[in-house]
């Protein structure tokens, strides 16, 4: 694991945060955003992101995880961990299904 020489704080974290937003944000469609993600991210890393949004439309519609796995190959884990963003997070995924018109996004 890489070490780091300046110690992360929260305020650190919170402005490399905010930053990242604000590059994704300054990105003008879907080609452009693809192409900064796959400059920032390892395969490993993109495949993860993709699998756990995959899962969060089946979710949303009351899927059961068994189904969702099989259907998408994605780990039982990976899609519990989906669900619990859903119902307990800082409500990222269910903002982002709703303005891709998901008709269960709103809770």
């Amino acid at each position: 694991m890489k070490r780091r020489s300046l110690p992360v704080t929260r305020a650190r974290e919170s402005s490399a945060l905010r930053q990242l937003g604000e590059a994704l944000c300054s990105l003008r469609d879907v080609s452009e955003v693809r192409g900064f993600l796959e400059d920032l991210c390892t395969p490993a890393e993109l495949e993860a992101l993709a699998d756990r949004w995959r899962v969060v439309p089946l979710l949303l519609t009351g899927m059961p995880y068994r189904e969702i796995h099989d259907r998408t190959a994605v780990s039982v884990t990976t899609i519990g961990r989906v669900a619990r963003s859903l119902e307990r997070g800082a409500g990222g995924y269910r903002l982002a299904a709703s303005r891709l018109g998901h008709p269960d996004a709103i809770h």
